[in-house]
């Protein structure tokens, strides 16, 4: 049963009033229109009946009288054989009738075949004329074709309607499962531009960001448990044999890769929080450059610079972490331990002298990716830290490989340095 307080149950009792009201309207219509037209006839015809009641009260129906009604474009039946044909005729109609008791007088408008005849009958005497200039100006199709459009048109504006509103019925439905995490809205798929479709298409964006938000925590969560188990199994191992400076130095590397982890998984959560709002300035590309350096303490021979130092809109932090990355990946997976950072026009490159990559560049953005090497002190997290990173400062990563070079590309999405 439908919700009384239903916007479709208003809805759909203000379009059942509507043709109500149209059909009631109809039937007033068409009554007054027959009154219109019965008087209109009555009035037409009047005169031709008193003429003929006259003649036939003097005795004077005869070929004289027919001819004289001939003129005047009537013709006069004097063939009861005739008028019977006509008056018993299943098609005729009765347009008007009249009586007059006292007088005992009987008189009918009949129509067939699209003419009218005036029927009389007066003391059981019948008298038929028949009105040779009638033309039938039936108004009454012409009604009955506006309020079949009419009709139609409400039911067509009625279908539309509740149409249009159906994604808001199943809008609310979805709503209520947001509670129970089921962030799909495969409903709210539509090109229209009305407000109920932009409505849902927003619900549905809204719920697809809490849906990759909750994805993105989700992989978070599972970054600090995979990443600390190593260190923290080292250290606990280091705690248990002879302190020497050799193991204090062990030691001392375990806790500087926790610090390491736990600064960058500080780095993925503003990342994940608040990605599409971080905070972004201008920055020497040489700056950037040289705190990746830093954090990764390379010497400067390792890191070759053949760019130009201009500036980047960026967050700094976050970039500096993308391209120390970057830097990370290309030296442990090339032959001469070297990366050498390029620019070409707004974009930023890393190349390195390896193998070509075993799978597509995209199946490396995949947090956890199963053929990372974990052999080679891999975070783990492949490119994927990388790829958002770059993403949220309107940079994509391409990868090319030529002549065993291997080179990955921060695209600039739009032109905003200087």
């Amino acid at each position: 049963m439908m919700n009384r307080q239903s916007i479709f149950f208003t809805i759909t009792v203000s379009f059942i009033i509507s043709i109500i009201l149209v059909i009631a309207s109809f039937g007033i219509l068409m009554t007054e229109n027959y009154k219109v037209k019965e008087a209109e006839l009555f009035q037409k015809y009047i005169p031709i009946i008193k003429l003929v009641l006259r003649k036939h009260h003097k005795g004077g129906l005869n070929i004289e009288f027919a001819k004289s009604l001939e003129n005047s474009n009537y013709s006069l039946f004097m063939d009861m054989k005739k008028i019977n044909a006509i008056t018993y005729n299943p098609q005729t109609k009765v347009l008007i009738e009249r009586k007059d008791p006292r007088a005992k007088i009987l008189f009918r408008v009949l129509e067939l075949a699209d003419n009218n005849y005036l029927y009389m009958k007066k003391k059981g005497k019948t008298i038929l004329v028949k009105d040779n200039s009638s033309t039938q100006n039936n108004t009454n199709i012409y009604i009955i074709l506006v309020f079949a459009i009419v009709i139609i048109t409400i039911i067509l504006m009625y279908y539309i309607t509740i149409r249009k509103l159906m994604p808001l019925k199943i809008l609310k439905d979805k709503v209520k499962t947001l509670g129970d995490e089921n962030f799909d809205f495969e409903c709210c798929n539509s090109d229209s531009k009305d407000e109920v479709s932009l409505l849902g298409m927003e619900f549905k964006k809204a719920a697809l960001k809490l849906k990759s938000l909750k994805e993105a925590r989700n992989v978070f969560i599972r970054n600090i448990m995979h990443e600390l188990k190593t260190p923290i199994a080292k250290g606990n191992f280091l705690t248990q044999l002879e302190q020497n400076k050799e193991n204090n130095e062990k030691l001392k590397s375990v806790f500087s890769r926790l610090e390491l982890l736990i600064n960058e998984f500080a780095s993925i959560e503003e990342l994940i929080s608040s990605s599409k709002n971080i905070e972004k300035k201008f920055y020497f590309l040489d700056d950037v450059i040289d705190n990746a350096k830093d954090i990764l303490m390379l010497e400067d021979e390792i890191v070759l610079g053949s760019y130009d130092n201009k500036k980047i809109n960026v967050n700094f932090k976050l970039f500096s972490i993308a391209t120390k990355n970057l830097i990370d990946n290309a030296i442990k997976y090339s032959n001469d331990k070297r990366v050498t950072v390029k620019t070409d026009n707004e974009d930023i490159i890393f190349e390195n002298n390896g193998k070509k990559l075993e799978y597509d560049l995209e199946k490396y953005f995949e947090p956890f990716f199963a053929n990372e090497d974990k052999a080679k002190d891999s975070f783990g997290l492949g490119l994927y830290i990388v790829y958002n990173i770059l993403k949220a400062n309107n940079y994509s990563l391409e990868y090319e490989y030529e002549d065993g070079i291997n080179r990955f590309i921060c695209k600039k999405d739009d032109t905003s340095t200087i």
